[in-house]
Formats: C-alpha cells, structure tokens, sequence
C-alpha cells in the first residue's frame, strides 16, 4: 500500500511507510498546552497515530471558568500518516521543529477556532524510555520536548479566547516508540499488569529561559529515567545530573501542592505552587471510552463537558493530571518567575511519599 508519506526519503525498513514496523502498540504523537499568564484559561491538545491499529484520534481540551470542554475524534487512518487530520481537528507543521498549527473547524460542539505555536528554543531529546514487565516490553519511547509562544484565537462556548506571544505560553511534545494503546492485552503477563508508576513532569517558561525536570520512579524511590535541564532561550542548554526533589502533598490525597526542585549543587532552584488542576481524561488518557488508538469506527466526533466542582479527586479516573503552577526559579543570583505545569500520576507504592497501595493517599514521613 503506497501512500504519499513514500515519496519523502525517511524510510527506516523496505516496506511501504503504511505497514512499517511490525508492534502493534507502536506509536506517534503530538501533545501541546497553552497558558494564559493570568490564569483565565488553559488549552491542551493531543493527536496520536496507530500505523499497526490503522487509526488515528485526537482531543482539545480548554478549562475555562469552573469547567473542562472536551472534544474528541478518531477515525481509520487508511495507512496514510501524513493527512493530519481527525474530523474537525487538524495539525499543519508549518516549519518543522519551529512553528505548528492546530486548526479546530466549526463542529457542533462548543470550541473552534486555530493557534499556532512558536519555538522558543530548540527541543531537548528527553532520555530513552523503557520499561518491561517480567519478560514483556511495556515502553519503549523516545520524546522531544520544547517551549514555545501561542497566537491565535479559541471560541469556546461562547467566549473568545485571545492568544498572544509573551502572554499565552506552554509545552509541546513529540514521543513515538511503543506503549499500551488501543484495546485490552487478552493475554497480560503471568505476573500481572504494571501497577506501579510514579510520573512527575514539570515544564516551565520563563521571559528568559525555559525549564525541564521529569522523573520515573520505582516503588523505592529510585528513578528509572530523570533528567533536568535549563535552556536560555537563544542558548545552548545545561543539564543537571544532580538533582534534590521535595514534594508537599495536599492532605488526604497524592496531589501535589507545591514542589521544589533543587538543582546541581544549589546552582538552581525551582519552585512550583499548584493553583488549579487540568484532568488529562479530557485528552483521553485514563479515559473510559476515549483511550488512545481505540477503534470508534470510520469516523466519530464526540463532545463533554467536566463540571469541575463534581470530580473527585481521589477517583482513579482522574488521577492523571496537570498541576497549574505558578513558577519561580533561582538562578545565577537572580529571581524569575513564570508559570509551569507539575503533571502527575502516580500509581502503586512509592516509598518517600508514603504511598503503599494502589491510590492510598501521600503520608511522607
């Protein structure tokens, strides 16, 4: 099956790019977050690609006011990887790396509009993800990272949403490799599922330089993949192999309130205070119905609303979050602040935060 992705030199094997790789887990996707800096709203999109399940979905999600809109797609794919397109949901890659469009046509539903996102700086290489359970390979993911200014303009139920370089910013990612997607493993591994996961990733901007921290950890506290890095914007990035993560947890729950990252030797300090939570479900992920690569037909458009002040936080539905924080950063004798996001699921047992069980809350000693 020839598709118009064969005419670009990029194939990695002989085959056709629709059948290339042989996973049926494999595969490729686009994130993206804009905030405002007066905390008016949030926007955050996701767009997948299957190439072995055929199918290609992708969500905006916007929390505005005391609610999160919702709107989701899918839709077979038909092998072509390069129609970036997903009922009303569109990605334009006007230059790569440097300046992408996300277009959301008129729907029935109630957000449309278009917004386009420009580098700050050239996207960090993230450390190669990969994780088995027992014999079976669970991740294998690579993923850039980057910082960037939005323009543009959302309507959102009746609102209009107003994006500007230096006022509206956020992170984009790019993560391609293998992990669970689509329907169900009929056959899990003789020792069970994963079932734990510690996941903290902390992205920020500032007027001057961008911030990057993440961290896997194991049910003892040991990372499995970190890193942190400082990018001046127009500079060359500095990483840090020496990192100090503390952690305030909100009482009774594993949400994070405030974290503090230190730096090498104090060269840097990072402070993130958690305002508002962004529930990735709106994106898909934990979702009931609307999880990545799940076959919804030809083509679906499905819209919800999340009224806020109803969602229980310590439901395992909405365990996967973005903590909007306000930012400050302590860096070469100066202050700056800026905004970030402390995107957080944790799941099972990790032994510095008190948790034991499945969604136990945090008792950090």
């Amino acid at each position: 099956m020839l598709t118009p992705a064969d005419d670009y030199p990029l194939h990695q094997t002989p085959e056709p790019f629709a059948y290339a790789g042989s996973d049926r887990n494999f595969y490729d996707r686009f994130f993206y977050n804009a905030q405002a800096d007066d905390g008016s709203f949030f926007i955050a999109v996701a767009f997948g690609v299957y190439p072995q399940l055929d199918i290609m979905d992708a969500s905006v999600s916007v929390l505005l006011g005391d609610k999160q809109y919702n709107l989701h797609a899918s839709r077979h794919m038909r092998g072509d990887r390069l129609e970036l397109n997903v009922g009303p949901i569109s990605i334009d890659i006007e230059v790569p790396i440097q300046r992408t469009s996300i277009h959301i046509a008129d729907n029935d539903g109630p957000i449309a509009g278009h917004m386009t996102m420009t580098a700050r700086h050239f996207p960090i290489e993230e450390p190669r993800f990969t994780r088995r359970v027992g014999t079976r390979l669970l991740m294998d993911v690579t993923r850039m990272t980057g910082n960037g200014d939005w323009e543009g303009e959302l309507h959102v139920d009746g609102q209009t949403l107003h994006l500007a370089p230096g006022t509206v910013r956020g992170t984009r990612d790019r993560s391609w490799g293998i992990r669970p997607v689509g329907a169900g493993d009929p056959q899990p591994p003789p020792g069970g599922l994963l079932s734990q996961f510690y996941w903290l990733w902390t992205p920020a901007n500032f007027d001057q330089h961008a911030v990057y921290l993440h961290t896997n950890d194991d049910e003892h506290g040991r990372p499995w993949n970190r890193r942190a890095v400082i990018v001046p914007v127009g500079g060359e990035p500095i990483e840090f192999d020496k990192i100090d993560i503390n952690i305030e947890y909100r009482p009774d729950s594993r949400r994070v309130g405030q974290a503090h990252l230190v730096l090498g030797d104090s060269e840097a300090e990072l402070t993130l205070d958690v305002q508002r939570h962004f529930y990735m479900a709106g994106l898909g992920y934990t979702h009931p119905s609307w999880g990545h690569g799940n076959d919804h037909g030809p083509l679906k458009v499905e819209h919800e609303i999340y009224e806020l002040a109803n969602l229980d936080d310590n439901n395992p539905q909405w365990m996967h979050i973005q903590g909007l924080a306000n930012a400050r950063l302590e860096y070469e004798g100066e202050t700056h602040r800026g905004l970030g996001v402390v995107e957080q699921l944790f799941v099972g047992p990790h032994a510095p935060s008190g948790m034991a069980d499945l969604f136990d809350p945090a008792d950090p000693a």
